[in-house]
């Protein structure tokens, strides 16, 4: 299976891919570079797979023969479709492109046929991370070699574009997004506003949304913060006139619908931004405890979340990266995260203290943003984290542990 494809497969989501995405840039700003970051759109991905060509991948890159390969045949082969409009059917048409999404064995079979995609990136020294058809192409360069990272970057998406013609597939260059990121201080060096993609020239943008998350040049997640407080907002005021005729249950289980668990997506990302960042998010979160509880607005806050046994936002995000540490140390988290976190036991052959206690090893960072990254931050996290916790090989009961630890302290 491709290392950076995160789609359907056991322990990856959309997090665990921006979490990498994410972290990589954080690093390159720790070391005073820039990363020049292009989200590329493919149109129809899943309906264009050419099934010859997925039978012949399958059978050269992935040893599929024999019975096995007849299967996924007569999966793909006499299938038909038709429109209802009208209350009248067109005429059956037979279905040659394309596998069905609604399968299990559908998308699964995308991924494989678009397996080779990352060995074309790889050609031209950049990074890919895809989520099904949502791709991801950076790379990392000091200030001095932007023009050679864009003209990196325009040959690396030709030869995607062709590979992917040659595979029926069709990028689309209008919809492709680009954007420098990096320190202030950094950017402001960066002259190159407009980059040349396939003949069309795409203007770089300030930001971008990726996968659910708005990205910002500056990488402190400003845009995403406003973002997230914007929708918060809308539906906690489309939420009010209901929850009025609501138990108390029903309100909570509405109000973690619709607003915590937005508050809760991908918000591993937020460790270390701003105060006033976290306390914008946290002003959705009280909101919403008051919503539920009827609590006023002048009453403290506090007594209310620990009746609902809400964590706090900054809390929250110290759960999620100490769950990831926990999942990458179990083997149980993509080995892309995984391969940051490791033991200081393991570094060492001595047996010391060390071993028995479960510490990671936090690397070496210059400045905010490697703090920022998962590379440093979850080793911090953990370490802060009491021994008892970081000795339990039960996941179920750590996590109960770990809520009932944050909320003491």
């Amino acid at each position: 299976m491709p290392r950076c494809q995160s789609a359907y497969r056991k322990n990856h989501s959309t997090e665990t891919a921006l979490l990498r995405v994410w972290s990589d840039m954080l690093n390159a700003a720790d070391t005073r570079q820039v990363t020049l970051l292009g989200l590329l759109d493919l149109s129809a991905a899943f309906d264009c797979v050419d099934h010859d060509l997925l039978l012949q991948r399958l059978q050269h890159s992935f040893g599929l023969a024999d019975v096995v390969l007849q299967w996924i045949q007569s999966f793909l082969s006499d299938r038909t479709q038709q429109v209802a409009y009208g209350g009248q059917l067109s005429a059956t048409r037979p279905l040659l492109f394309g596998v069905p999404q609604g399968s299990v064995l559908g998308p699964l079979l995308y991924i494989l046929y678009t397996a080779e995609l990352e060995h074309v990136v790889a050609q031209h020294g950049m990074r890919l991370h895809q989520y099904a058809d949502d791709s991801q192409l950076y790379i990392h360069v000091t200030v001095s070699d932007t023009a050679v990272a864009v003209q990196c970057f325009a040959a690396c998406v030709s030869d995607v574009s062709d590979w992917m013609r040659a595979s029926r597939l069709r990028l689309n260059p209008a919809k492709t997004e680009v954007m420098w990121l990096g320190s202030s201080h950094q950017l402001k060096q960066v002259d190159i506003s407009d980059i040349s993609v396939l003949s069309t020239q795409i203007r770089v943008a300030e930001s971008a949304r990726n996968l659910g998350v708005v990205f910002d040049a500056q990488l402190s997640l400003s845009s995403h913060v406003a973002a997230l407080c914007r929708a918060g907002y809308f539906h906690l005021r489309q939420l009010r006139p209901s929850v009025r005729s609501m138990t108390t249950a029903a309100a909570n289980t509405a109000v973690q619908a619709f607003i915590c668990c937005r508050i809760d997506y991908c918000n591993s990302m937020l460790y270390g931004v701003s105060d006033g960042l976290l306390r914008k998010v946290q002003s959705i979160q009280n909101a919403a405890a008051r919503l539920v509880t009827g609590a006023r607005r002048r009453d403290h806050i506090t007594p209310v979340l620990r009746q609902l046994h809400w964590l706090p936002v900054r809390q929250r995000v110290e759960y999620k990266v100490a769950c990831l540490v926990y999942q990458s140390l179990a083997g149980q988290a993509p080995p892309y995260i995984a391969d940051d976190i490791q033991l200081a036991a393991d570094s060492d052959r001595r047996q010391l203290r060390s071993a028995a206690a479960r510490t990671c090893i936090v690397p070496r960072t210059h400045n905010n943003f490697g703090d920022r990254s998962f590379t440093a931050a979850g080793p911090c996290v953990w370490n802060r984290l009491p021994v008892h916790l970081r000795q339990d090989t039960n996941y179920a009961r750590f996590k109960r542990q770990l809520k009932t630890f944050l909320f003491v302290n």
